[in-house]
């Protein structure tokens, strides 16, 4: 079977160097939708400084397959103000 690595941008570069033994191209690109969920759900708030980063899914010879990329920013014209103290 197949090893596919992982690597991600995020301002830096983390390269997998171990990578994942997967049966075809199609679980790779499952596992890369997973892998980038879990990624946005532990950077939380961080995401949306409006900084892209990007998942990079290369084979064993470090040809890219795909990339994933993501980017978010606030518009502050939908933030809402907190409400003063004291009012309810």
């Amino acid at each position: 079977m197949p090893r596919y690595f992982f690597h991600v941008t995020d301002g830096y570069s983390t390269r997998d160097t171990e990578g994942t033994v997967l049966p075809d191209i199609y679980t790779a690109q499952a596992q890369a939708i997973r892998t980038s969920g879990e990624i946005l759900r532990d950077m939380g708030a961080k995401f949306w400084n409006g900084t892209e980063w990007k998942l990079e899914v290369t084979d064993e010879q470090g040809k890219i397959l795909f990339i994933l990329r993501f980017s978010a920013e606030e518009r502050p014209i939908f933030i809402e103000p907190p409400p003063e103290p004291g009012t309810p």
